[in-house]
C-alpha cells in the first residue's frame, strides 16, 4: 500500500478506482491464514472457501480440504494447482466480501475490474456474469492436463533495456522455432512495449536466447525465471485441447446476459470488451491468448483510474508492474534536471519515444495502490 487509507477515502475513491486480480504464482497464500483466523473476518473466510472446496471435491473426485491447508499455512506447489486455483478465486471474493461487509464498500460500484490470467476469472464473478461454483469448476477439470503440460515448460524474461521490443520479429522467431517439431514456444504476456514473457517446452527458449543475438538490439536481454508453470496463453494448451474443451464446458455453463458490473477490462483484448452475449467467446480465447497487461493497464489510465485497489492473497504482477511503470515515468519525467539522470533515461528509450503521443502515461505517478489483504488486516475502524 503505497499510504494508509481509511474506509471512508477507499469508499470515495472506489468510482474512480480498478479492482485488480492476481493469478495464479509460485505462492499463493499470502495472508490467508491470517484472515481465516480472524476473529471478526474468519466466518466469511471459512465460507468462500469451504465452497470452493466443494468444487474441488466435486470435480476432482477426491478430498479435498482447503480451510486446513489456509488454517496451517501449507503453501500449495504445482502439484497442488487445483487447490491453488481454488483458494485463489476463494480469497479474492472473501475479501471483496468483507468490503462490503464490514466497511459498507460496494466493489460493484468501481470504475473498472481487470485481472490477471486466473484474476480475469476471479473478475468475471465477482461481476456477476458467473457464480464461483460454475466458474471454478472450468480451471479445477483441466487442471491434471495444466500440471502435465507443465512438464518440461520454461518461463522466461525478455526485456529491451533501450528501445521497444520488436514483437512482430519475437513472434516470428517463436513461429520458426516452434515449426521444428522440437516443442512449442510463444508469447504468452506483453508486460510492456520493451519487455514481455516466453514459455517454451523443452530446449526452445535456450534455442531463442542463442538466435536472438542475431535478431535483436545488443541491449536486449533474456532472464530465465525458476519454478515450474502452466503453459496458459500459449498454443501449448492446444497439445490437449484445452482450447475446444473450455469452450465446450463454458457453452454449457449458465451466464448472465448483461453487462458486467463493475466493467472488465479484459487482458484477451486489452480493452473493456464484455458485452451481453460475448463472455463465452472471450474466456474461450483466454485459454490460449497472450495476455495484453500492458494494454490493459494503459487503457486504465486513460479511463481515469485514480486508484488500483488489488484483491487477492500476496498480489504480485499487476502491483509489481505498475510500480515498475510509475518509477520509470517518474525517472523519465526529471530527465531534464541532470546528467544522470539524461544518461538513466537513455535506458528507457521505449519510454522517452512513446511518452509524447501517449500522455496518460504521465498519470502512473499520481495512482494510488492499496492491497487489500494488508489493508484488512490493519484493522481500520469498521463500521457498527
Amino acid at each position: 500500500m503505497d499510504r494508509p487509507v481509511d474506509a471512508q477515502e477507499l469508499k470515495h475513491r472506489l468510482p474512480h478506482a480498478a479492482i485488480t486480480f492476481r493469478g495464479y504464482n509460485q505462492t499463493n497464500l499470502g495472508r490467508s491464514s491470517e484472515l481465516l483466523q480472524h476473529p471478526r473476518y474468519g466466518a466469511i473466510v471459512h465460507r468462500y472457501l469451504l465452497e470452493a472446496q466443494q468444487v474441488c471435491c466435486d470435480n476432482l473426485h477426491r478430498q479435498v480440504d482447503l480451510v486446513d491447508r489456509v488454517r496451517r499455512n501449507e503453501e500449495t506447489t504445482l502439484e497442488s494447482y487445483a487447490e491453488a486455483v481454488a483458494i485463489i478465486l476463494a480469497m479474492e471474493l472473501a475479501h471483496l466480501e468483507l468490503l462490503r461487509e464490514f466497511f459498507d464498500i460496494d466493489f460493484t460500484q468501481a470504475k473498472v475490474s481487470l485481472g490477471f490470467s486466473l484474476g480475469e476469472v476471479g473478475a468475471i464473478i465477482s461481476s456477476g456474469l458467473m457464480t464461483l461454483k460454475d466458474a471454478l469448476s472450468v480451471p479445477i477439470i483441466m487442471s491434471d492436463d495444466c500440471i502435465a503440460l507443465a512438464d518440461g515448460v520454461k518461463l522466461a524474461v525478455l526485456f529491451s533495456r533501450d528501445a521497444k521490443l520488436a514483437t512482430d520479429v519475437v513472434e516470428q522467431l517463436c513461429q520458426e522455432i516452434s515449426a521444428e517439431n522440437n516443442g512449442t514456444i510463444s508469447i504468452s504476456t506483453y508486460l510492456a512495449p520493451n519487455s514481455l514473457l516466453l514459455m517454451g517446452q523443452g530446449d526452445t527458449i535456450d534455442q531463442f536466447k542463442r538466435i536472438m543475438r542475431e535478431k535483436f538490439p545488443r541491449q536486449t536481454f533474456l532472464r530465465m525465471n525458476e519454478g515450474a508453470w502452466p503453459p496458459l496463453h500459449t498454443p501449448i494448451v492446444w497439445q490437449r485441447h484445452l482450447g475446444n474443451r473450455c469452450a465446450m464446458m463454458i457453452q454449457k455453463s449458465p451466464i448472465k446476459y448483461e453487462k458486467p458490473k463493475p466493467p472488465i477490462l479484459s487482458l484477451v483484448t486489452g480493452k473493456v470488451s464484455y458485452e451481453k452475449l460475448n463472455a463465452r467467446e472471450l474466456m474461450h480465447k483466454w485459454i490460449d491468448h497472450p495476455q495484453k497487461l500492458w494494454d490493459a493497464m494503459y487503457e486504465a489510465l486513460v479511463m481515469g483510474v485514480e486508484t488500483f485497489i488489488h484483491v487477492g492473497p500476496e498480489p504480485n504482477i499487476i502491483p509489481a508492474t505498475f510500480t515498475r511503470l510509475r518509477d520509470n515515468v517518474e525517472a523519465q519525467s526529471k530527465a531534464n534536471i541532470s546528467i544522470r539522470a539524461l544518461s538513466a533515461a537513455a535506458r528507457r528509450r521505449w519510454l522517452q519515444v512513446m511518452l509524447p503521443q501517449r500522455t496518460a502515461l504521465l498519470r502512473a505517478t499520481m495512482i494510488l495502490q492499496i492491497n487489500i489483504e494488508d489493508w484488512l488486516l490493519a484493522e481500520p475502524q469498521s463500521r457498527s
